[in-house]
C-alpha cells in the first residue's frame, strides 16, 4: 500500500502521515513535504525515485507520470487493470494527500510581477487530486487540512468507508474547481466581466446560519475569494450571532453609509434606507438620519463610514438596533454599546479605494440561473445635470439634491426620496405606482416636507406626482428625465416654481 502525499498547507500533515506509516503504507512525496515528513523522523520515497524520472523544469514536472497516475488511476475491481500494473512494474497508490499552490495568496499581493503569478498555477496537483477523486471508490484523496485528524483516526481503525471517500472525493473536486475559477477570473481581467462559461470562487466562513430568511429556510454565508473585505468580513464585537436578514440590512447600511465621501450615518429597515444625513458631527448626523423616520428606525440597522464616537453611541443607546456596523469605534463608545446585550456590533475593515462593491460584480438567482451585472458605481457631477426648467436650483438645493440622488440609489424603486440640509426627511419605496411613493414619501415627512427637494429614481411618467410633490411643499425636483411626457412634466414645475433637473442616468434597484 502506498499514500502520496504532497501538499503547500503543511498544517496536520506529519500526524497524518504518521498514521499511515503505521498502519503499513509506505509513503511517497515531493520537495517540501519530503524534507517536513523526514525532518520529522519518518521513511519517505521521493516521487523521483518511484518513477525513476527527476524533477523538471523548476519543479514544474513531478508528478505527472504514468507511474503515479497508472498507481492512482487503475480500478481493482478489472483484472485487466491489475495485470496492466504488474506488467509495469507500477505499485497502486492508495492515498492521496494534497492542497495546491497558494495562487489566491499571490493574486492578492499588490504589484505582484506577473511571472510569479504564473508559477503559482498549479499543474501536477489539481491532475492528481482529480485522478484520485475520479478513482474514489479505491482511493481516499484528503484535501483540507481541516479533514487530516479524522482520517488519521479512519486509517488507524482499519481504513475510510466508500461513503467517507466520496465525500472527500466531492470536496477535492469542489476545490479544485474554485482554485480553478480564480486562476480564470485572474486571466480574464476585469474588462471581460461576462465570459461564456462562468465559476465564481467563493468560500464558506461560517457554519450554517441559524436559519435563512424563514426558519423553514437553510442559509450560510460565503466570502468573495480574494477577499474583497466589506461586511462579510466584519468582525463581530458584541452580540447575539448574526441572522441571514442580520447580514442584509448590515451591507445595506454599510453601502449606503459609504456612498458619501463625508461623515455619514444610514438608518436601515428591510434594506432599505429609511434614515440617512450627512453632518460633521457625527451625533447630529445620527440624530437627523433617525428623524427620518424616527418609528421605522425603532429595530432597525445603523450604518457608519466613520468610526462610532463616544458621543453618537450615547445619542443612541435609548434606541433599540439589531445591529451597528462600522470601521471602528472609540473605547468610551464600545463601553457604551455592549450594555446593550442584544445589539449585534460589527467592525468592517475601510471599503478598498474604488469603494464598496465597485469591483465586484452582482449576481442574483434566478429561476434556472444567474444575472449578472456591474455594480452601480457611475459617478456623477450635480453641476454638469441638465436644468430643464425656467428656475435653476440654489446651491442650497443642488447640494441636497445630490444628497438626494445618491441616497435614492440605496432605496427600492420606484423610490422617491424627500431632503433638506443633506438629510433624509421622507421616502417612498418599492411601489409599483410612482404617484404612491410620492404620496408615502410626503406622508412620512409631514409639515417637514415644505422646503425640501425630491429625488426621483426614474423618470415621472405624468405629471401627477410632480404636482403631487408641489402641494407637499417641494422646491426642486432630480429626475432622470426621458419620458414622453417630460414637457409635462417641466410645465408643472414651472407652474409651481419648483426647480428641476435631468440626470440622464436611472438609480433602480429591484
Amino acid at each position: 500500500m502506498k499514500a502520496l502525499i504532497s501538499v503547500y498547507d503543511k498544517t496536520g500533515v506529519v500526524e497524518l502521515a504518521r498514521a499511515l506509516q503505521e498502519a503499513g503504507y509506505g509513503l511517497v512525496s515531493t520537495g517540501g513535504t519530503h524534507r517536513t515528513l523526514t525532518e520529522a523522523g519518518l521513511a519517505v520515497e521521493q516521487v523521483s525515485d518511484l518513477t525513476g524520472a527527476p524533477e523538471m523544469l523548476d519543479g514544474r514536472v513531478k508528478t505527472l507520470h504514468p507511474v503515479v497516475h497508472g498507481g492512482v488511476l487503475a480500478r481493482r475491481d478489472l483484472p485487466g487493470h491489475m495485470d496492466e500494473l504488474r506488467a509495469r512494474g507500477i505499485e497502486p497508490i492508495d492515498v492521496v494527500v494534497g492542497n495546491l499552490y497558494p495562487f489566491e495568496a499571490t493574486v492578492s499581493r499588490e504589484g505582484v510581477a506577473e511571472q510569479d503569478v504564473l508559477e503559482n498555477i498549479d499543474i501536477g496537483g489539481p491532475t492528481m487530486l482529480r485522478a484520485a477523486a475520479k478513482n474514489h471508490p479505491a482511493v481516499t484523496v484528503v484535501v483540507d487540512p481541516a479533514d487530516f485528524e479524522w482520517v488519521a483516526e479512519r486509517i488507524r481503525a482499519g481504513g475510510t468507508t466508500s461513503e467517507e471517500r466520496r465525500r472527500l472525493a466531492a470536496t477535492a473536486f469542489a476545490h479544485v474547481s474554485f482554485y480553478d475559477s480564480l486562476v480564470a477570473a485572474w486571466m480574464r481581467g476585469p474588462d471581460d466581466p461576462f465570459p461564456k462559461e462562468l465559476s465564481v470562487g467563493v468560500r464558506r466562513v461560517s457554519g450554517e446560519l441559524r436559519y435563512g430568511e424563514n426558519p423553514h429556510q437553510r442559509g450560510a454565508l460565503y466570502a468573495d475569494a480574494p477577499g474583497r473585505g466589506g461586511v462579510v468580513a466584519a468582525e463581530q464585537l458584541h452580540g447575539k450571532e448574526l441572522s441571514y436578514n442580520n447580514i442584509l440590512d448590515a451591507d445595506a447600511a454599510w453601502r449606503a453609509a459609504n456612498e458619501f465621501d463625508e461623515q455619514a450615518v444610514a438608518v436601515i429597515k428591510h434594506t432599505n434606507a429609511c434614515g440617512l444625513a450627512v453632518h460633521p458631527d457625527q451625533a447630529e448626523a445620527y440624530r437627523r438620519a433617525f428623524e427620518g423616520d424616527s418609528v421605522s428606525a425603532y429595530g432597525g440597522i445603523l450604518g457608519f463610514n466613520r468610526p462610532v464616537t463616544g458621543e453618537a453611541a450615547e445619542a443612541l443607546r435609548r434606541v433599540f438596533f439589531e445591529v451597528i456596523v462600522a470601521p471602528g469605534y472609540e473605547d468610551e463608545a464600545l463601553e457604551v454599546l455592549q450594555k446593550k446585550r442584544d445589539l449585534r456590533i460589527l467592525r468592517v475593515p475601510e471599503p478598498p479605494a474604488g469603494g464598496v462593491g465597485g469591483e465586484a460584480l452582482e449576481v442574483r438567482r434566478v429561476s434556472g440561473g444567474l444575472l449578472l451585472q456591474t455594480a452601480d458605481a457611475i459617478a456623477e457631477d450635480p453641476t454638469a445635470w441638465q436644468v430643464v426648467t425656467q428656475r435653476a436650483p440654489s446651491e442650497a438645493e443642488l447640494a441636497d439634491l445630490a444628497f438626494a440622488w445618491r441616497a435614492a440609489k440605496h432605496i427600492k424603486s420606484n423610490t422617491i426620496v424627500l431632503a433638506k440640509d443633506r438629510a433624509l426627511v421622507g421616502m417612498g419605496a418599492g411601489q409599483p405606482n410612482r404617484l404612491v411613493s410620492v404620496h408615502l414619501a410626503a406622508r412620512a415627512a409631514g409639515d417637514r416636507a415644505a422646503g425640501t427637494v425630491l429625488a426621483s429614481d426614474a423618470f415621472f411618467p405624468f405629471a401627477d406626482g410632480l404636482e403631487m410633490a408641489a402641494e407637499a411643499g417641494v422646491t426642486a425636483v432630480v429626475q432622470p428625465g426621458g419620458s414622453i411626457r417630460d414637457e409635462e412634466v417641466v410645465a408643472a414645475a414651472d407652474k409651481a416654481g419648483i426647480a428641476m433637473v435631468f440626470t440622464g442616468v436611472r438609480h433602480f434597484l429591484h
